[in-house]
């Protein structure tokens, strides 16, 4: 039996350990098919979803690990050009460039985990800057916090 969808006052968002319990955005998607359905909110985010080839699907769509790469990547970009407009740099949007990868496989017990990958190009600084900008981003990320110590995630760090 489905259990009736929660209004936004009766959801109760955990607070995280460090005890902050104000709720600065939330949001919520409905999915029904799971790997093989459809993924959709307020009318803005409407996908069809398949399971990929590689795990014996069509691949005629896209899949979770595509959105978990890509709001990954998009959030690490917007964590990375914070800490670099608080070090005081300016960055214009084609200067920072991320790039994710998510992979998916069985570890020793045979349950499914998640590996990532992020490929960072910083122009305008220098190797050693942009490596510092990048452990700053990973800080504060809320997808690198998410994670941090259940999914392996290795970064790369280029300068143009």
């Amino acid at each position: 039996m489905n259990s009736p969808m929660k209004t936004p006052q009766e959801t109760n968002l955990p607070s995280n350990s460090a005890g902050t319990t104000s709720t600065l955005y939330s949001t919520k998607v409905n999915v029904t098919g799971g790997r093989h359905g459809h993924i959709s909110e307020d009318g803005l985010l409407d996908l069809k979803l398949a399971l990929p080839r590689q795990l014996g699907g069509k691949g005629d769509a896209t899949n979770p690990e595509q959105l978990f790469e890509g709001g990954y990547a998009a959030c690490f970009e917007n964590a990375l050009l914070r800490v670099s407009r608080e070090a005081g740099l300016r960055f214009a949007d084609p200067d920072v460039e991320v790039t994710a990868e998510v992979g998916i496989r069985r570890n020793d017990a045979s349950t499914f985990v998640l590996s990532a990958a992020l490929a960072i190009t910083i122009t305008g600084v220098d190797q050693k800057k942009a490596e510092d900008l990048v452990e700053s981003a990973h800080k504060i990320c809320p997808y690198s916090n998410a994670i941090r110590g259940n999914v392996a995630v290795k970064t790369t760090v280029s300068v143009r």
